[in-house]
């Protein structure tokens, strides 16, 4: 068993290292923040962190996909974004609202947590920089939430699903002849749910680029074809 358990850890930190978004840390950062890490794994699914905790410690996903929800107008919960590895992301979290943020397993999950006070020591660096790095992944998050919403850019639908796909390809995407190969199965509820628009109307729109050739379909995934997809959406998947 102690053999198990060593192997276990010794992977979890070869993971924490390949993380782009923890990639400023030193090996010896890594391996303290490492140490501090209280790491647990959730099934699909099943709830990671709520809205509260979000905010009162940081938490990092090392394996699997995690969605971010919120109830939506009719009370039903929505998707807002899917995670790949790394910083999970926080909302803020404003008095009197209805959102209810929370951070579920999309796939099997592998997360750690520890608080901030232990996250700003882990940097031989000052502790404001550690702070920038880590929330530098939020304002990305954010950012993207809006560019997907409907009157922000003013991008009409066939766009913010262009530019959803894209987003994928970045996260959960791997080269292959055909395109990207998204790595996990995306429904057309859950793109439209990112594009804040209807199920049946971004079916049509993903009909049409399947007809166009620049989406195919392998099973339950999609092979994307990245590199002829609108050049208007392409910069704002950074």
């Amino acid at each position: 068993m102690r053999q198990s358990n060593t192997a276990r850890r010794d992977t979890d930190l070869d993971r924490l290292g390949r993380i782009k978004g923890l990639s400023w840390l030193s090996r010896q950062e890594l391996s303290r923040l490492f140490a501090l890490l209280k790491l647990d794994t959730f099934k699909r699914h099943e709830l990671i962190v709520g809205e509260d905790a979000l905010a009162a410690e940081a938490h990092i996903l090392l394996t699997g996909a995690a969605n971010i929800t919120c109830l939506n107008a009719r009370g039903e919960r929505a998707t807002m974004a899917l995670i790949p590895p790394g910083p999970i992301p926080e909302f803020p979290v404003l008095p009197k609202t209805r959102w209810n943020f929370q951070c579920e397993a999309y796939l099997e999950c592998r997360v750690g947590r520890l608080g901030w006070d232990q996250f700003a020591a882990i940097s031989t660096d000052a502790a404001h920089l550690a702070f920038r790095k880590f929330h530098e992944n939020n304002l990305k998050q954010l950012y993207r939430l809006l560019v997907r919403g409907p009157s922000f850019l003013n991008l009409d639908l066939h766009e913010r699903i262009e530019l959803t796909l894209l987003e994928l390809c970045s996260d959960f995407g791997v080269e292959e002849s055909r395109g990207i190969l998204l790595r996990l199965a995306v429904s057309h509820r859950q793109i439209a749910n990112l594009v804040a628009a209807s199920r049946p109307r971004v079916s049509e729109h993903l009909t049409k680029l399947e007809n166009e050739g620049l989406v195919l379909r392998q099973g339950r995934r999609l092979v994307v074809r990245a590199d002829l997809l609108g050049k208007l959406v392409t910069p704002m998947v950074a």
